[in-house]
Parts: structure tokens; sequence; C-alpha cells
């Protein structure tokens, strides 16, 4: 689980312990890391944290193989470390394009590559995808973000081509506004109530990451055992606009 101090990351991965998973956390801030694994702990699953940088190939790798060590075998992979800033295309630096990307997009490719080897050994494994409505939308604020997701759920269909006759399902799932870090911070940027934003669906309210977690549940889960290679956009229902 890459992302699991916080946020969706945090919410999908105490689902899956609740369900009987021994969980890797992976990510960069080791406070909310060190949190998150003594939830799990205190449910009575086994758990391992690593600080980690997921854009790197070889951080990737160090992920795999110390769940190798520690656990003796990989079953499911979340792909959940992602985010960006928001702000209008002209204002986007070189060096921001290629974070975004190595963040959003590379952490995948290199996370999954690396996952699937062990996977394929065994005949069996889940890798889900964390993707976002901004890749299915023109949204201007968040460009390089949107692009980035609309790469992950590409991944998912190709790998999903690749992977699934030998065991492997890949699913992704696309998230709308959920009152997570990432989006209140932001909403905080620019003087908006969060709230507000969740008005914009046929909800009416903003998701909560504990829902999300649930999605992820049924991906990693052999309930979805016929589904492989889709992407799934969990956002509240359509607004008033059909959106």
């Amino acid at each position: 689980m890459t992302g699991g101090g916080t946020g969706i990351g945090r919410a999908s991965a105490l689902a899956l312990a609740e369900y009987g998973a021994d969980v890797v956390l992976a990510a960069r801030r080791p406070e909310p890391l060190a949190a998150t694994a003594q939830e799990i702990e205190d449910s009575g699953q086994r758990v391992l944290a690593l600080s980690a940088d997921v854009t790197t190939a070889a951080e990737c790798q160090r992920i795999v193989d110390a769940t190798l060590a520690e656990f003796g075998r990989l079953d499911i992979l979340v792909n959940c470390a992602g985010g960006a800033q928001t702000k209008s295309i002209k204002r986007w630096t070189e060096d921001e394009w290629q974070q975004v990307l190595a963040l959003n997009l590379g952490s995948v490719w290199f996370l999954s590559r690396a996952a699937s080897v062990p996977m394929l050994a065994q005949g069996k494994g889940a890798i889900v995808n964390i993707s976002s409505g901004a890749s299915l939308l023109g949204m201007p604020q968040a460009a390089p973000y949107g692009a980035a997701k609309a790469g992950v759920n590409n991944l998912t269909a190709s790998m999903a081509a690749a992977w699934t006759p030998h065991g492997i399902r890949v699913n992704a799932i696309a998230v709308g506004a959920v009152r997570a870090a990432s989006l209140t911070d932001d909403a905080a940027r620019y003087g908006l109530d969060p709230d507000a934003i969740g008005l914009t669906n046929g909800s009416g309210r903003l998701g909560e990451p504990a829902e999300i977690g649930s999605a992820v549940l049924f991906f990693a889960s052999d309930a979805a055992s016929f589904c492989s290679g889709q992407t799934l956009y969990v956002h509240g229902g359509p607004g008033p606009a059909g959106i």
C-alpha cells in the first residue's frame, strides 16, 4: 500500500486489515505512517511500515523485496501515492511537470512491474490503482495531474491485458471529491468551502476516505474475481450538469 499514511491510503489499509490482510505501508512521511501502522497492529494484523520514495524503480523494488522477506508472499498491491498542486497551465515549471508524472504515473509503472514478478510466480494477485476524476475531465487547473492519472487508467488496461491470463487482476478507481488533506488544503488555499465542492455531485456531499477504501477492498478481494482492466468512477453520482 503506497500513500498509506493518510487519507484514502490509510482508509484502504485499515479496510484490508479489517478483513484479515497483513499490510505493508509505504510513504514518505514517517509520522502518519507510524500512526496508521499502530492502528493496524491494534486490530490484530501484522504490519510493516517503510519510509520510501516510490518515484524510483530501485525504491519500488526495495518495497517488494522487504514485503517478501517479511511475509513470504505478495497478494495485493494498492498504488495510492499521488497528488499535485493546482494552478494554471502556464505556471507549471518543467521540474514540477516531471515530479507530477513521477509520483502519479511513474510509481504505478515501477511498483506494478516489480510486484508482478512474485504474483506471476504464484499465479494470483490483485493490483488496485488509485486514479482520479481528473483523468476523465478537462480540468485546466490540474492539467499535469489529470494527464498522469489518465495514464494510470491506460496502464491499468494494458497491464490487465498482459497479466490477467496469468492470474493477476488489475483495476483502477477514479476518485471524485473526497474529504482528504489534498482537497481541503487546496480549498483553503483558494478560500473555498470544501463542502461546497461536494454539492456539485449527485449525492450533494464530499466522499469519505473509507468509502474509497470499500471500493479498494472489492477490487482486492475475490468478490471481484471476474473483473479486470476496469476503471471505476467513484464520485457520488452525476450532478445537475450530468457529469
